[in-house]
């Protein structure tokens, strides 16, 4: 069950298309997973569409009726329609032969996510190129496996693709969406038998806060590259 999600100004600005762009990928991704925040989404997209239409009306010389009527005519008169492609994505991401079914917004990078590498202990990662500033990357956390203590000197989304994980602050789900900054300090493991996939963007490293793991800040930046 999907218990966290964006915030509802979120949901409106990727509406509105004026949430960052890496905000807004995250945030299709878990959309097309959640029927809650689908619903949602079409619902303040519904509100702009009237609120539009609302000020066109209003807008002195213009005929509303006409403008609709002359824009259906046009299209029940077209001829040259191409075909929608409604075939479903299905490119799966694959490690050591299990494959993830990816939600349609993250499946179209299937092609640019580099090789899966293993990180400390039982954490594998793979680096997704999404042509822009910040990390993006696939962790998958096997039972047992963990991210050590840290918190964040930029912000962090995460999206639970498949599994369970829990970071000492909540537990959490598939489909479950969740934003850090450095007013958290958190600490990643999966005891899931299946382990946990997330993808996860980092705008600036990660800061460790405990034991051994301190020594990795000076190359914290290279942690999930």
């Amino acid at each position: 069950m999907i218990n966290f999600h964006p915030e509802l100004a979120h949901i409106q600005a990727f509406a509105e298309g004026t949430c960052p762009v890496n905000l807004a990928l995250i945030i299709s991704a878990h959309v097309d997973m959640c029927p809650r925040c689908q619903a949602l989404t079409m619902q303040a997209q519904e509100d702009i569409s009237v609120k539009e239409l609302s000020r066109t009306i209003q807008t002195p010389g213009v005929d509303v009726n006409k403008d609709l009527n002359d824009m259906m005519l046009q299209i029940m008169q077209g001829t040259d329609f191409e075909p929608i492609d409604v075939q479903p994505v299905n490119c799966p991401l694959e490690l050591d032969g299990r494959q993830f079914a990816l939600p349609r917004a993250l499946a179209r990078y299937t092609q640019k996510t580099g090789n899966w590498s293993r990180l400390v202990g039982k954490l594998w990662q793979a680096p997704v190129d999404l042509g822009q500033d910040g990390q993006a990357n696939f962790i998958y956390m096997e039972k047992g496996g963990r991210v050590p203590e840290h918190t964040h000197k930029g912000s962090e989304f995460t999206l639970v693709i498949d599994g369970q994980f829990s970071d000492g602050l909540a537990d959490y789900d598939c489909g479950d969406f969740t934003i850090m900054d450095s007013s958290n300090k958190h600490m990643p493991f999966s005891e899931a038998d299946e382990g946990c996939l997330v993808f996860t963007m980092v705008d600036k490293p990660l800061h460790f806060t405990s034991g051994l793991a301190r020594l990795l800040n000076p190359f914290s930046q290279l942690f999930f590259k």
